[in-house]
């Protein structure tokens, strides 16, 4: 496949997860607090199966990484906002089926293996390394929003998550400058300004954690 379709599939990808944070930006600025509309939700679903495809296309463990592990975290937060049930059926076929199909080619058809993915287009140890832990540290951002989340009943992004936001995304900021990836480039510099922006939108905006 050439290198501007792939390109153009991470691209894509990019502009659906920026504008999850552009309108929860706006928002936000508009009430003078951290706002979590049901559309961020939806847009990471969708961002996420595509960039999950990039990765695999790019042959960057790094990035199919982060996507695999944290799929399941942006359906639980429509779940409880309540929205899960209200989507509609062709929206839940796609965050539902979609992914099942692309591991199934990955399984059946896909010529790569782990030795391929591991190896990446010949990066240095380290490089590899940085990808990792900077997917890590930005995946974990959900984990703990998950966790924040489910103590307290209500979708919502906590301070913690735009600081381990900004972690991440500062490292795979650095990765992607080493990789020469403009996706990964474009997408975690303007991230990191809405990062920095949001944590001090959220210092006093946080829901009081249950006992």
């Amino acid at each position: 496949m050439s290198n501007w379709i792939i390109f153009s599939i991470g691209f894509l990808a990019q502009m659906l997860f920026s504008a999850r944070l552009i309108t929860q930006w706006f928002l936000s600025e508009k009430s003078k607090k951290v706002e979590t509309p049901v559309l961020f939700w939806k847009l990471s679903l969708l961002a996420s199966v595509l960039l999950f495809a990039y990765g695999y296309l790019r042959e960057d463990l790094a990035i199919m990484l982060g996507q695999f592990l944290i799929y399941g975290v942006y359906w639980r937060n429509l779940q409880i906002q309540g929205e899960w049930k209200n989507r509609s059926i062709f929206f839940k076929a796609f965050v539902v089926i979609f992914p099942i199909l692309i591991l199934a080619y990955i399984i059946f058809f896909g010529r790569l293996n782990w030795e391929d993915l591991i190896k990446g287009e010949r990066l240095a140890p380290w490089l590899i390394a940085l990808g990792i832990i900077g997917q890590l540290v930005y995946t974990a951002r959900f984990f703990y929003q998950w966790y924040y989340a489910e103590r307290n009943q209500v979708s919502s992004l906590p301070q913690g998550f735009w600081v381990l936001s900004l972690i991440g995304s500062s490292l795979l900021l650095a990765y992607g400058i080493f990789r020469y990836d403009p996706v990964l480039i474009s997408a975690h510099f303007f991230g990191g300004l809405i990062y920095m922006r949001d944590i001090y939108l959220s210092r006093n905006t946080e829901v009081e954690v249950k006992p």
